[in-house]
């Protein structure tokens, strides 16, 4: 970033030194011409030539390395951004869109590259060289520099002022109007099918249209501040150059300045508002900036729901688990989900765990992965405290297949690799044969390097589902937990894949949420739940 900063500055000092001295050359040149006496004209040939050179390998130079700068920031905020909504998710996320958030890793991390190359290098930029100009024009006359200081001010200073003021409202509301927009978009885009049922098409797109219509009126009343900026900045430029000149002109006159150094002074004021030309537009991101800035910051200030431990994780000896005594409930004013709950599951137990829509079984999966702390009671592993364990650490002893499938715009295999990277083709086949899967995958042109598109929309809802088994079967993990696992396949599939899973995995515990009483009689316990 401050290697950015130097570039930038010797290209502005390129610009201006380089028209500023063609015009005392040109000038003096003529002047000599016209006398009949001789020049040295090999020296400032040669300063122009070497300044046309470091302006344009200077420009370039700043290109690259402003750029580099924007985008290694870009990815390490973006980093930083995902690793606090890990932590977050999924009980401090539930509240908002799918699609707001998207927006907000997306366009507002991207609005953030404002503050270094369009707010902060131009700004640092201009101050200095806007300090250098005024003291070089300062050798030749103290009035000069005054004049070169205040319109450079007006044109540096009070016109972005004037500009951030008009731009504050636009600013964060272009920056709102947008995440609404991006999040009506992908909420569009997701329930398309219950739109075109429900006959909603129609108006959900022209909540689109008035969300667009909205945003571009905020962007043409920006782009208006933008234009009547830079015509001030012209206007500036130009007084400045003629006040230069008037004043430039009776000097001349009392031959305390040259006619070429008068010259290159006017064309040299001339250039050096190109210092101050980026900051209108500067101060006028500077609200669309914050805005973003504090969108994101709303989600990344938030603390977790669950605590990390301070020490190392234990090392349970056995994987028995236990509920003793357990409250718990999603929030301060809604129902107690599970109230004085108790359940001991020991090592290698089939569980099933059954009840109406509502009565806790999905609570039970969240405690155990960790999403959700509970108000009161005990929740043992192998003895310890799962408190006791930091997340990431416990989540190793886990395998699931939740309600809803999640699977990557990539390969079959790479979606399998997620949950054991080291796994062998053999380990991967073994895993797709017992959620019978495999046999669809070998069919497939590409087998296992079959893309599957986003979110797997290449794939059956039954075909997705079964690799998401298949994933958790690869993990190895000494619990696993199927919660409504089967959603999309027919009785006879679901028992068969059912049969495999037990079979092949006896020293496991599983727990399995179902409303198959068929599956679940193969269960050693069934806990049913009460409404």
């Amino acid at each position: 970033m401050a290697l950015g900063i130097l570039i930038s500055l010797i290209t502005l000092i390129a610009n201006v030194s380089l028209l500023a001295l063609s015009g005392w050359f040109i000038t003096s040149m003529a002047i000599a011409g016209v006398a009949g006496v001789g020049m040295n004209y090999f020296t400032p040939a040669a300063t122009i030539r070497a300044l046309a050179l470091a302006r344009i390998s200077s420009r370039y130079g700043e290109r690259i390395v402003t750029h580099e700068a924007t985008f290694r920031l870009l990815a390490e905020l973006r980093t930083w951004l995902y690793v606090r909504l890990e932590t977050l998710a999924p009980a401090k996320l539930e509240t908002f869109k799918s699609g707001d958030l998207l927006s907000r890793m997306g366009a507002d991390i991207d609005s953030l590259q404002n503050f270094y190359l369009r707010i902060l290098l131009p700004v640092v930029v201009a101050m200095i060289g806007g300090f250098l100009f005024v003291l070089f024009i300062l050798l030749y006359h103290p009035l000069l520099a005054f004049i070169e200081l205040a319109l450079l001010l007006i044109a540096g200073l009070v016109l972005p002022l004037i500009v951030l003021k008009l731009s504050q409202k636009p600013g964060k509301q272009i920056v709102a109007l947008s995440s609404e927009l991006r999040a009506t978009v992908v909420d569009s885009m997701q329930g398309m099918g219950e739109l075109l049922i429900y006959d909603a098409a129609d108006r959900q797109a022209q909540s689109v249209a008035d969300l667009t219509d909205a945003l571009l009126k905020e962007q043409q009343q920006m782009a208006k501040y933008r234009g009547l900026s830079q015509a001030g900045l012209g206007f500036c430029a130009n007084i400045a150059m003629w006040s230069v000149m008037l004043v430039a002109i009776p000097l001349m006159l009392q031959d305390l300045l040259s006619s070429a150094s008068m010259v290159m002074l006017i064309l040299f004021t001339l250039a050096s508002f190109e210092a101050v030309m980026p900051l209108p537009l500067a101060f006028q991101l500077i609200p669309e900036t914050l805005a973003a800035a504090r969108r994101i910051f709303s989600i990344t200030d938030a603390q977790p729901v669950i605590k990390e431990p301070s020490s190392a994780s234990p090392s349970p000896a056995s994987f028995d688990l236990e509920f003793s005594n357990v409250n718990f409930r999603y929030s301060a004013t809604s129902d107690w989900v599970l109230n004085d709950f108790n359940l001991t599951v020991p090592h290698g137990t089939k569980l099933g765990i059954m009840g109406p829509s509502g009565s806790g079984k999905s609570s039970i999966i969240q405690i155990l992965l960790r999403f959700w702390p509970i108000d009161s009671g005990h929740v043992n592993l192998g003895g310890h405290p799962i408190d006791a364990f930091v997340s990431d650490d416990f989540r190793r002893h886990l395998a699931a297949v939740s309600q809803h499938t999640q699977l990557f715009n990539s390969t079959i295999r790479a979606n399998l690799l997620l949950a054991n990277p080291t796994a062998t083709n053999a380990m991967l086949e073994a895993a797709c044969r017992t959620a019978h899967i495999h046999e669809h995958i070998v069919s497939l042109p590409n087998g296992y390097d079959t893309w599957i598109g986003e979110a797997g929309t290449r794939l059956s809802g039954g075909q997705a589902r079964r690799i998401s088994i298949a994933r958790a079967l690869l993990k190895d993990a000494p619990i696993l937990i199927l919660d409504e696992p089967f959603e999309g396949l027919d009785p006879t599939l679901e028992n068969a894949v059912m049969d495999s899973i037990l079979a092949t995995n006896r020293d496991k515990t599983i727990i399995y949420i179902s409303h198959n009483q068929a599956a679940l009689n193969r269960m050693d316990q069934i806990l049913t739940l009460p409404q």
